[in-house]
Parts: C-alpha cells; structure tokens; sequence
C-alpha cells in the first residue's frame, strides 16, 4: 500500500505533534508515524491501578513561551493547572524543601558543611579557570563541597559517568546556577516571586494530555496518525522522501524527523559517510527504569517529588503524580509512585524482573527514611532512550553526525531525541514551531532554519 503527503512527521511526541498541528493548520497534508501504540513518547501517560501516570516526573515550566502557552491554554483550557511545587531534596542524609529555601538550608545542613561551602563561595574568583569537564566547571563554580555533596553522585547516576569524564556543555546545559551566588540569588528569587521555579503548569489528566490535545486537534485540522507504525527505511530524493513504515510505502514533499539521530543514520538509505557511521555508533542514551508502586492507604506523602542524588541507591527520583494535580478522577483509596532508576540497556537493572525491582524500590525507602509502601500491584517500564550522554568529545562526534543529517535532501531533524538534546517540552515545541514555519512550497529556507537552530543553541533545562 502506497500513501502521500506534503509532510510526513516521524515519532509523536510533543515536537512531531506540534508540527503537524501547526502544519496541518497551513494546509498542508499531514501525516505521523509513530511505532507505540499511543502519542506521546516519553512525555505521555497512561494508567496504573486506575490512576494516570507518566513516564518519570514531568512538568510544563513557567519559563513556556507565551505564544506556546496561550496555544495550549486554548487546547486544554481549565484543565491546565497552575500548581505550586512541593518537592523535597535528601543532601547530606537530610530532607530539605526543593526548591531549595535559604533559612531552612541554614537550619538544616550541618554547620561544618555550610561552613565549608561559605568558605569556598568567598574564594571562588581565585580558582582556577578550568572548565574542560563537567567537573572541573563546576567545582571552580560552586566549589568542591557543594559539587561533591550534591552534584557529583547525581550526574554519575544519571549519566553513569564520573564529572570529569562529562562534557562542560552538560553543566551549561543543566545548571543553571553554577556559583554559589548564583544559587543564593535564585533561593532569594524563588522566595520573593511565586512564579518562576515555585510553580508550574500540569494537566488535569496527567502529562500526557498535553499530547493527546495536540493529536486531537492535528487530526481535526487534517493530520493523519498512523499509530503502531514503526519507520523501517528512509530513502531521500531531490524532489521527495520515500518513507517504508509496517510494510508500507508513504511518500512526502518533506519529511520532520523526531526520531534518535542516530537511529535516523541507521534506517537511512543511501547511509551515511564512515565518520558519520562511527559517530552515530559512538553517541549514546541513557536508559531507565519506571517502577511503579500502588499505595493502598490512599495518598502516600504531601509532595509531589522526593529528589535522591546520594549514592546510597540507583533511585534518582520518586514523584507521586497524583499530587502533582487536582483531579476528581484521582482516587481516594490508592495512590501510585515512580521512582526512576537509570541503568543502561542490557545491564543489571535493566534485566531484573519486578520481584527484585520491589525489593530495590523498598531499599530505597528504607535508606532515605521515607514512608514504606504498601503495594499490591507493581507495573514496571523500561525506556531506552531517555538523557543524551555528553560524554567528554561528543560535540565532535553529534557535529559529524549533524552535517550529514543536514545535508539530507528535504529532512529536517529536531526534537529532544532529534538533535540529541537535553530539553524541556517547551523548547520542543518551539522546535516545531520554528520548521514549519521554515517551510517553503519548494521545500525548507535554510536561512530561517539556520537562524532556528542557533538559538536552540541557547536553551538551558528548566528544572
């Protein structure tokens, strides 16, 4: 079977769908391809015991455009909720409110560890310049205690790499306040604005919804969404791209892949030179881990996320979703928990079964002091592809992989997993936004995407 379109839009997450509403509202005909079942991708829901959930702790920041923002409001209207965060963050065997506040930190760490790091914050602008790694930039910034304490055991559980061996483009990319004043001006900031970084914006229905709005809505604008339908073989031309997806043919004027850009090199035919073949080989994703506990005592804790960045488990985070709404449809009786374990595929906690994965998940609780969980049902998923590994060299490599991808005759690449991007979903969708608009009738103008790209350059994760 054989099928055309002006635009064919591979993966349905939150970019992919962006743009084929958008493109859609343009006239243009739309189709999505996407193997899962649903839309969504890493940022959908979907239920446990009765209860929506996501894939790990999401949340849309405040930092979201206003022209990105109204665009959603319309979609989901008062189911998009403002709410007020209501974390916890364990540093130095002790719970501190995230975002962090300055009187408790001063009340609750340690004396001779806030010692420390008032010390190092004075003698920051004599240290040395160094700013090779991800280390290395942030112990000049925030100095040693704070990196050590904090940041240090977190970004090998996440990443699974020690700082030194992370590129610095990851500490511009995900920290933000990288000196101690900096950190001291957000605490204050956060205390006196109600807004950036004390609340956010979620949906009624879970993360997802943000998904499933666009879907609805591209699809009454014209689009077409071929869910199940994994992409096999992509063969560019001058005038048009020939897509193979489920054993069928699809044909478009342009194609807007979301998809991993090295798993795009893969399919890709004619493939790419050798050094873009290594490269793609050498790029990697973390992995991780979703295990899911049912609470049968209704809700389990009053915050919506407890943050883990110690050694002394593989659990990074536990979120309660139920808490990160207000929802009739939530239950009473039960609640459900997440707790995101990295690993990387094909390693040992990749392959536990649920029985042991129980049994770290209780650790975890155990060891930070945190309520047990009474859980009689327990549902598990497995992500491969979660954070892009900026290992120390990866600009060389993602720029190899990059040019050949540019140079791809009518494709585009973006997304998180497009451009191997750490990403919040605001920046996705400006992303999408951004290429359709680029769009021209004889294919994409360069010089607008060009333009495009160099400020996702810029973006930095919002926490």
């Amino acid at each position: 079977m054989t099928s055309s379109a002006d635009l064919l839009v591979l993966g349905a997450g939150p970019a992919g769908l962006a743009a084929a509403w958008r493109a859609s509202r343009r006239g243009l005909a739309v189709t999505v391809l996407e193997r899962a079942p649903a839309v969504g991708g890493l940022a959908g829901s979907f239920e446990v015991a009765g209860v929506r959930v996501d894939h790990g702790s999401h949340r849309l920041h405040p930092a979201t455009p206003p022209t990105i923002l109204a665009d959603l409001r319309g979609l989901l209207g008062d189911d998009l909720q403002t709410r007020r965060r209501s974390g916890r963050l364990r540093l130095a065997g002790r719970w501190v409110d995230f975002p962090l506040r300055a009187g408790e930190l001063a009340g609750t760490l340690p004396a001779p560890l806030l010692a420390r790091v008032a010390a190092e914050a004075v003698a920051q602008p004599l240290r040395r310049a160094r700013t090779d790694s991800y280390a290395a930039t942030l112990r000049r910034g925030l100095g040693p205690t704070l990196y050590e304490a904090l940041y240090a055991p977190y970004a090998e559980k996440l990443w699974g790499l020690p700082g030194d061996r992370i590129s610095a483009e990851q500490a511009r990319r995900r920290v933000t306040a990288d000196t101690p004043w900096k950190l001291a001006s957000r605490v204050l900031r956060i205390r006196r604005n109600r807004g950036q970084g004390r609340v956010f914006y979620y949906p009624r229905r879970g993360y997802g919804q943000i998904s499933e709005a666009l879907a609805d809505t591209a699809v009454a604008a014209g689009a077409r969404i071929a869910l199940g339908t994994a992409v096999e073989e992509v063969h560019p031309g001058p005038e048009s791209v020939r897509v193979v997806a489920a054993g069928e043919e699809f044909h478009a004027g342009q194609v807007f892949s979301t998809l991993p850009l090295p798993a795009l090199a893969a399919m890709t035919n004619p493939g790419p030179p050798a050094a873009a073949v290594e490269a793609a080989r050498q790029l990697r994703f973390r992995a991780m881990v979703l295990v899911y506990l049912v609470c049968r005592d209704g809700r389990w804790t009053t915050y919506d996320a407890h943050y883990l960045p110690g050694p002394e488990t593989p659990v990074t985070r536990i979120s309660e979703p139920a808490n990160y709404r207000d929802s009739a449809d939530d239950p009473d009786d039960r609640s459900v928990l997440c707790l995101e374990i990295p690993c990387d595929v094909g390693d040992e906690v990749w392959r536990a079964d649920d029985a042991t994965l129980r049994e770290l998940a209780d650790e975890a609780l155990a060891i930070t002091g945190l309520p047990p969980v009474r859980a009689v049902e327990v549902a598990v998923r497995r992500l491969p592809r979660v954070y892009p590994v900026y290992e120390v060299g990866f600009e060389r490599r993602l720029d190899d992989l990059d040019r050949w991808a540019a140079s791809l005759p009518r494709i585009t690449t973006f997304g998180r997993l497009g451009l191997f991007a750490h990403d919040n979903t605001h920046h996705a969708m400006v992303m999408a936004y951004d290429a359709v608009d680029a769009l021209r009738p004889d294919g994409l103008d360069r010089t607008a995407w060009a333009a495009a790209r160099s400020r996702f350059a810029a973006h930095v994760v919002e926490d």
